[in-house]
């Protein structure tokens, strides 16, 4: 009886991981052509922002050091609750950029 709790726990777990990860690496990646994007004047690569539009911007500045940014250090792309349901790129950039803490 123990081993049938242990197999059905370890599928329901399994399942879960499985499920979650699947979902995590579903999520598209943000467009700049889209509104919110624009809006924002979100590029994939921090060195291509806008200096005119965005002088306060910095070279160091980017999604990876981001207090917005959700994915893990070392990440390529994490989500940014901005831009719910995508992902960002971590050398990306948008006028929202806060120093993490």
């Amino acid at each position: 009886m123990t081993t049938r709790r242990v197999f059905i726990l370890q599928s329901v777990v399994g399942t879960s991981a499985l499920a979650s990860g699947m979902v995590m690496a579903a999520a598209p990646m943000v467009d700049e052509a889209d509104g919110a994007a624009k809006g924002l004047g979100y590029v994939a690569d921090t060195t291509k922002a806008d200096a005119k539009k965005y002088p306060k911007h910095a070279a160091a500045q980017m999604c990876s050091n981001c207090a917005l940014f959700q994915g893990k250090a070392g990440d390529a792309a994490g989500g940014c609750p901005l831009f719910a349901g995508k992902q960002v790129t971590a050398k990306g950039w948008c006028s929202a950029y806060a120093k993490k803490a």
